[in-house]
């Protein structure tokens, strides 16, 4: 598909293309998001880079009162806190991303199992803007 080192640099490239993009082990098909330039499972180094659809559901979560300043900056302190997650996606791997859409202030109307899609955050830190995953209710 792409031919782009299989590195943080090109996943965020990609994040900022709005698309999350994982990598596939061609000898024995393990995938894995954040991309990996070596499979886990078999040591192999032939990987492809796989478009992942964006969907799936949330695996466990927490809400955050005290994070670093970027989040303090962007309005979350104890009385506004900021919602992270592992969502498990369809294709079947994990990945921690931000938790938007939900009430933070009412952690127990969260539910694990909840379906989640893609969302992409566009935010400027430092003058330089970035692209930050998250994803949110269906």
């Amino acid at each position: 598909m792409e031919q782009m080192p299989f590195n943080d640099i090109s996943y965020r490239h990609f994040l900022n293309e709005e698309r999350l993009m994982g990598s596939r082990c061609k000898k024995c098909h393990g995938l894995f998001l954040p991309p990996r330039p070596i499979c886990i499972t078999c040591h192999g180094t032939d990987m492809a880079w796989v478009e992942m659809e964006g969907s799936g559901k949330l695996g466990a979560f927490t809400c955050i009162s005290i994070g670093p300043q970027f989040m303090i900056e962007e309005g979350f302190n104890r009385k506004n806190p900021y919602c992270t997650g592992v969502v498990e996606m369809k294709e079947g791997v994990r990945v921690d991303a931000r938790i938007e859409g939900v009430d933070t202030r009412k952690p127990e109307e969260i539910q694990v199992g909840m379906p989640l899609v893609v969302k992409f955050l566009h935010r400027q830190n430092e003058g330089i803007e970035k692209t930050y995953l998250a994803f949110e209710p269906v």
